[in-house]
C-alpha cells in the first residue's frame, strides 16, 4: 500500500488546514498520526471499515474531522481552529487490523506533511 500526504504548511493560530492522503489500496483501518520534535508519534484521528466509524484523540475532538472518499481513494483531515500544539509532521497510515489509534498496529505509512502553527 502506498500513501502520499499533502496539504500541510504554515498557518496562524485559529486558522484551518485540510490534509489529504491518497492511497493505492484501502485497508480496514486508515488513520492520521503526528509527531513533533522530542515527542512520540501520536494518533490523531482514524476511520475503520470504509469510514463507518471514526476515532479521535481527545485534544482534537470538536476541531478536527476525518473523512474518507472511497471512490477517489483519499483520506482527509479537516483541521479547524488550529493551535500551536497541533504543529508537527502529520502521517497517513493504514492497517488491516487496529486497536484504537495505537501506532504499532499500523504497518503502512506515508512520508508525512509538515504542519506549523504559530
Amino acid at each position: 500500500v502506498q500513501l502520499v500526504e499533502s496539504g500541510g504548511g504554515p498557518v496562524q493560530a485559529g486558522e484551518s488546514l485540510r490534509l489529504s492522503c491518497t492511497y493505492s489500496s484501502r485497508r480496514h483501518c486508515m488513520a492520521w498520526f503526528r509527531q513533533s520534535p522530542g515527542k512520540g508519534r501520536e494518533g490523531v484521528a482514524g476511520v475503520v471499515n470504509g469510514g463507518r466509524a471514526t476515532r479521535y484523540v481527545d485534544s482534537v475532538k470538536d476541531r478536527f474531522t476525518v473523512g474518507q472518499d472511497n471512490g477517489k481513494n483519499v483520506l482527509y483531515l479537516q483541521m479547524n481552529n488550529l493551535e500551536p500544539g497541533d504543529s508537527g509532521m502529520y502521517y497517513c497510515a493504514a492497517a488491516s487490523y487496529c486497536v484504537g489509534l495505537e501506532s504499532t498496529n499500523y504497518n503502512y505509512w506515508g512520508r508525512g506533511t509538515q504542519v506549523t502553527v504559530s
